[in-house]
């Protein structure tokens, strides 16, 4: 899991974004095994939506393969009232985006694979962050007053 010093900069890379782009009604980041790194989705449940981003995720992953597309990119579905853009979002997460019917597509392109790029970036780089960091020492076992340890034989 992400640590919490990386999903703020995702939070805060969500609000300009959406700040930027005025017809985006909601954003998520969210691991590709669909947990919530961070999103800014008023009136939308986040965990569903990630949850949901993950299965058409597989779905487009084993589709880009089978036909020989290459890595997944992104995935955009159209409802009678608005769009799913889901973008790759470095190595681990995914940026999903939900935008009203009238919103300028290639704008919606545009800004949503910058940020995830970004996104990724802070991502992979909190990530890597935290498997360099080595575990806290451990104290070692207390005993009862009056017991020791077994001790090994020299």
């Amino acid at each position: 899991m992400v640590p919490e010093a990386g999903t703020r900069g995702v939070l805060d890379e969500l609000q300009r974004l959406r700040a930027r782009v005025p017809l985006l009604a909601g954003a998520l980041a969210a691991s590709t095994d669909g947990l919530v790194l961070a999103h800014d989705t008023p009136g939308i449940e986040a965990e569903g939506v990630a949850a949901l981003t993950a299965a058409a995720l597989g779905v487009s992953i084993r589709m880009t393969e089978a036909t020989g597309r290459g890595g997944f990119r992104e995935l955009l579905v159209r409802g009678e009232n608005g769009y799913i853009a889901t973008y790759a979002a470095g190595s681990s997460a995914v940026l999903t985006l939900l935008a009203e019917d009238r919103i300028n597509v290639g704008r919606l392109h545009l800004e949503g694979r910058r940020a995830g790029a970004r996104i990724g970036e802070l991502v992979d780089t909190a990530l890597e962050r935290a498997e360099r960091t080595p575990p806290a020492p451990t104290a070692p076992p207390r005993t009862a007053p009056g017991h020791t340890l077994p001790q090994r034989p020299t």
